[in-house]
């Protein structure tokens, strides 16, 4: 059987820690941040980690 492939979307987008957490970015962030205000603006700016029900969906994804 053929290795598998880690899809190239997560490839770019999640990252694995060591604890078995996986790092994403938080959404919102990209436009109209003149109607956020500035805290929330630099909060979305800090990663976040997926919740332990989308963890085995994105593993599938990511093998590797």
């Amino acid at each position: 059987m053929p290795k598998m492939k880690t899809h190239s979307g997560c490839k770019k987008r999640f990252k694995k820690k060591s604890g078995g957490k996986i790092k994403r970015a938080k959404a919102y962030r990209r436009h109209h941040a003149w109607a956020k205000s500035n805290k929330n603006v630099r909060q979305l700016r800090s990663g976040d980690y997926f919740e332990k029900a989308d963890i085995k969906k994105i593993q599938s994804l990511m093998p590797n």
